[in-house]
């Protein structure tokens, strides 16, 4: 099916940060989905790969921005490199309403802090109001399939951590955990909204499950850079909503 609507004067960059470090369980798939429902509505968009080595000036010009997760390895390169060279940018960004999707280590690195199985507190980027904490190994790690509410949608994906993490205040939860575990297993939230970014667990990946959150944040970037109320034109999300519904079902 040819998708394709009438170009448009729009162009959006999207940062995507550390792909080559950050990009477990398919989340690179969020980028093919806001690249594709850009490109499908005639938005001339370019993909921003930012890595270790990358000029941190390159960030400054992204209109919304992506991270994934990864493993303990690769978030500590991660880390290091956010504190010294390029966090200050990413709160920045994140504190003017730059849109961005942050997936499991990623949403954990923007909290207060991390406290690890063997109780070192590693410090965060200070920009979510979160903390996390690994109870250990002894612990049951939360894996495993879940649905969600926003407020204005059903969400799914997979979910695998070991890390609970805590919102300051609940009313900035992402969604509503309807089955699974969310953000810790206790308290019924899953991930933030914050300021037009999001942090979330939902691997699968979130976006193609999900493609009215990749709207929701093509909409809020849209809106910033070009200062003026943005409606998207709607696309033919039929087979999606269909692959939910059934998703849905057997999670229930």
């Amino acid at each position: 099916m040819n998708h394709k609507l009438p170009t448009t004067n729009y162009q959006l960059t999207i940062g995507w940060l550390y792909p080559d470090l950050m990009s477990t369980y398919g989340d690179r798939g969020n980028i093919m989905t806001l690249q594709k429902r850009c490109e499908w509505r005639g938005i001339d968009v370019k993909i921003e790969k930012i890595l270790i080595e990358t000029n941190k000036t390159r960030l400054e010009e992204c209109d919304l921005i992506f991270m994934g997760g990864a493993q303990d390895t690769q978030q500590e390169i991660v880390n290091k490199d956010l504190f010294e060279n390029k966090g200050k940018i990413l709160k920045e960004k994140i504190n003017t309403r730059i849109p961005g999707l942050y997936v499991c280590g990623a949403y954990q690195f923007l909290g207060k802090y991390y406290k690890t199985a063997e109780g070192k507190r590693l410090p965060g980027l200070e920009i979510f109001p979160i903390h996390t904490e690994n109870p250990g190994e002894n612990t049951q790690r939360l894996i495993g399939n879940i649905v969600a509410k926003t407020e204005n949608t059903t969400i799914v994906g997979f979910e695998n951590h070991g890390g609970r993490t805590y919102l300051e205040d609940k009313i900035l939860a992402f969604g509503k955990v309807q089955k699974g575990f969310g953000n810790n297993g206790e308290d019924g939230t899953e991930g933030i909204l914050f300021k037009n970014s999001i942090g979330t667990y939902l691997h699968g990946p979130i976006l193609p499950k999900n493609p009215e959150i990749a709207d929701f944040l093509i909409q809020k970037a849209l809106e910033i850079k070009y200062g003026e109320r943005i409606e998207l034109e709607a696309l033919d999300d039929t087979t999606e909503q269909k692959a939910k519904e059934v998703i849905v079902s057997r999670i229930k």
